[in-house]
């Protein structure tokens, strides 16, 4: 029976609902009732949420109880899953403004009913056949096969629905364009384009986040999501034949035999999204990154309290805090293509030394130029998922030379000489160290502020590149510099390494001030050669037309006239100021019907103008970025 108590509203109470049944749902919704959607989706924040045997139920007004009963796997992937007491059920406005409001669930967790993933013919499916490693067989093989029919029916599909969107904006972008963008992502889907498919689910998520002001979303991630959509749909509608385009259907771990890996640190994972945890970074002998988490539904305390916490993986109980700076031998184990460490029920592990980071695989980590690591990490690309371009772990040696706010200042440290045990700074940029995360529960801020309170103090420092951020990493975890005196001086419990998130730096570990150090002035920090030069104007118009619409793109267009393209140009940036000009022009373009009335253009020379824009946008703000690592600070 139905629980009546007051439950605090929040969507995550809500299953998540896959893809086709929330379009099926607003399709079948009488056109009348369309523009009433979004309003009774907005006023089901005040609506609580009971608990019925086996699932939820929304309580939308007299005679109007939705109920949804999720499968085994959580989520719901069937219409008759959701139920409403109405007179008009299924074709009624409770039951999909309900499932509207769930959240979008994920085939790989929750996947559909056997009956509803059949793929694409015979036929059809020639280009997209699948085998054990879960990669298409374009993919798998390298070879360049040209789309089937039905995969680029379903790319145009896509195309359509996401213009549809650019050209709304977010404002306008509410409960029917997201149906449309999930319909073509399940035709994506059974045509066995998951790239395209994930990145239209991304979009959905986040149209939504954007909408209800979700704290942590940001419109820069909204624009990359929607510019690869556009890009994928519209490469594969036109037929090219890049394997890369239709992207991996399923990550699997692979068997990998015996292992050995050692421990690189550990990083405390908060997540918007109400995830928390700890993932611990590790190398194995013969160099591959791999890591070991423990991420699961939880807040800030979670990620906190799994600093020590001890994880299963098979028939081992790992503490993280141990692996991280020690090693394991490990039999029966499996491997996901990113590296992610499986923990079946046939793994077991045994422990091994650790190792020092100037000896065995760790010694990898500092053995090139960061200038030289950053331009190959900026260079390469995972086509199956660009985000990750630019997040592998990093090495170097640095010297501290100051703070601005809760930014550590320092600089690369030049090769071992004879002159001193101490290295000279390079004359290259200075470096940024930012904390990965600022909350309060972790130390990485007053962690940095130690490190910042040292001018001249050498560390070796492991992190990740900021790619959107000139000359910046995100230091994960400190140690000693080998051989210097001016270093850090840890605990021999600790191993010569601190988890910035979680061990806490005393004054102790420091070495003593150095009064020359201390008085010389801080070394300025160069301009960040992303924000400060022009093409912040291009970047406002690309994002001004995904929160605001084409309409929005054209008044600002027309407000700032001639000085858009006048201030590129001077500045160097002839192309950008080609697609911007472009852009703002196929804005305020209008259509004229038989009769010579003004009509909306139709979206698709917008769409590419848009895409063109955020391309050249994104290559050109990638090359800054790169150069500041080569190029000295003008300080």
């Amino acid at each position: 029976m139905t629980d009546r108590t007051a439950i605090a509203v929040d969507t995550d109470r809500l299953p998540p609902v896959l893809p086709g049944v929330t379009a099926a749902a607003v399709a079948a919704l009488p056109p009348r009732l369309h523009k009433r959607l979004d309003a009774t989706v907005e006023r089901l924040a005040g609506v609580p949420v009971g608990r019925v045997d086996g699932g939820v139920s929304v309580d939308c007004g007299p005679e109007a109880l939705v109920t949804l009963t999720p499968g085994p796997t959580g989520a719901v992937t069937d219409p008759d899953q959701a139920r409403c007491s109405c007179l008009l059920t299924p074709r009624c406005l409770h039951r999909t403004a309900v499932l509207v409001a769930c959240p979008v669930a994920d085939r790989g967790a929750h996947p559909e009913p056997a009956s509803t993933t059949a793929g694409p013919s015979t036929s059809d499916s020639a280009g997209a056949a699948t085998g054990r490693t879960g990669r298409t067989a374009g993919a798998a093989t390298g070879r360049n096969t040209a789309p089937t029919k039905a995969q680029r029916a379903a790319a145009e599909a896509l195309w359509r629905a996401a213009a549809a969107v650019l050209a709304a904006g977010v404002p306008a972008a509410g409960a029917v364009p997201q149906a449309e963008l999930l319909r073509a992502a399940h035709g994506a889907r059974l045509a066995a384009l998951p790239r395209a498919e994930s990145a239209a689910l991304r979009v959905v998520r986040g149209l939504r986040a954007h909408r209800e002001r979700q704290t942590g979303h940001r419109l820069a991630e909204l624009v990359e999501v929607l510019h690869d959509l556009l890009y994928v749909a519209g490469r594969l509608a036109a037929g090219d034949p890049d394997p890369a385009l239709v992207g991996v259907l399923r990550r699997a771990y692979q068997p990998d035999g015996a292992l050995d890996v050692y421990g690189v640190c550990r990083e405390p994972v908060i997540s918007a999204t109400g995830y928390a945890g700890v993932v611990t970074h590790l190398v194995a002998a013969d160099g591959r990154r791999l890591s070991f988490g423990d991420v699961k539904p939880g807040g800030p305390d979670r990620a906190r309290d799994c600093a020590r916490a001890v994880t299963e993986m098979g028939a081992v109980a790992v503490n993280h805090a141990v692996l991280s700076r020690g090693g394991l031998r490990i039999t029966g184990t499996t491997v996901a293509p990113d590296g992610r460490l499986g923990a079946g029920k046939g793994v077991r592990a045994t422990p091994i030394p650790g190792t020092d980071w100037s000896t065995g695989p760790l010694a990898d980590l500092f053995a090139r130029p960061l200038a030289e690591v950053v331009t190959a990490q900026l260079a390469a690309d995972d086509p199956a998922d660009p985000a990750r371009a630019g997040t592998a772990l990093i090495g170097c040696d640095l010297m501290v030379v100051g703070a601005v706010g809760d930014q550590v200042l320092a600089r690369e440290l030049g090769p071992a000489t004879d002159a001193g045990p101490d290295r000279v700074p390079l004359d290259g940029p200075v470096i940024r160290l930012v904390p990965v995360n600022s909350h309060p529960v972790l130390a990485h801020v007053a962690n940095l502020r130690r490190l910042a309170s040292r001018p001249g103090l050498r560390i070796r420092v492991v992190g990740r590149l900021d790619p959107d951020r000139a000359s910046t990493l995100h230091p994960l975890v400190v140690g000693p510099v080998p051989g210097a005196t001016g270093t850090l001086r840890l605990p021999a419990d600790w191993h010569g390494r601190a988890d910035l998130g979680y061990d806490e730096i005393q004054g102790g570990h420091l070495p003593p001030r150095d009064p020359a150090a201390a008085t010389e002035p801080v070394l300025a920090v160069g301009a960040d050669a992303v924000a400060e030069s022009p093409l912040w104007r291009v970047r406002r118009l690309v994002e001004l037309a995904v929160s605001g619409g084409r309409r929005a793109v054209a008044e600002a267009a027309r407000g700032e006239g001639a000085g858009l393209a006048g201030a590129l140009r001077r500045a160097g940036f002839t192309t950008a100021a080609v697609v911007a000009t472009a852009l703002a022009d196929e804005s305020d373009r209008c259509g004229r019907d038989a009769f010579g009335r003004r009509t909306d253009p139709d979206p698709d020379r917008y769409a590419w103008a848009w895409l063109a824009a955020t391309a050249h946008l994104a290559a050109a703000e990638r090359e800054l970025i790169r150069s500041s690592w080569t190029v000295p600070s003008a300080g």
